[in-house]
């Protein structure tokens, strides 16, 4: 089954201890322990159709356990995944909604769970790492 933007917000809440606050256009922001681990990211200057210039409506923000892993993520040619240079420097990854489908709901949970697992607790990963083995 591809993914799809409900996924996304199904998959993020079916994590444990996440609560959703709204940004400034009301859009969600899933936390752990008040740290975000996936937003969905209003439309910036910096992600945009090189074509038209239009802002990308749908960027999807997700957090990664490392740099390595972001650029293993983002340098590899058939990854839906992107950045920009807004987000140098920090452990995320950018997807618009409308790519999501490039990737399997077993995909889409793996990022989930890597974004909740980078920016959980060590206690609530070590409870959730036991509980998945």
């Amino acid at each position: 089954m591809r993914a799809r933007v409900e996924d996304v917000h199904e998959l993020a809440l079916g994590m444990p201890h996440v609560t959703v606050v709204r940004g400034s256009r009301e859009n969600p922001v899933y936390q752990v322990g008040g740290k975000s681990f996936v937003f969905f990211r209003t439309p910036r200057p910096d992600a945009f159709d090189p074509e038209t210039g239009q802002r990308y409506p749908d960027v999807i923000v997700f957090w990664v356990p490392s740099e390595s892993d972001k650029q293993a993520v983002v340098q590899d040619p058939d990854s839906p995944f992107f950045t920009t240079p807004h987000f140098d420097g920090h452990l995320s990854v950018l997807i618009r909604a409308a790519h999501l489908g490039s990737l399997t709901r077993q995909e889409l949970a793996e990022v989930v769970e890597d974004a909740w697992l980078s920016r959980a607790s060590p206690r609530r990963r070590e409870a959730w790492l036991a509980r998945a083995r």
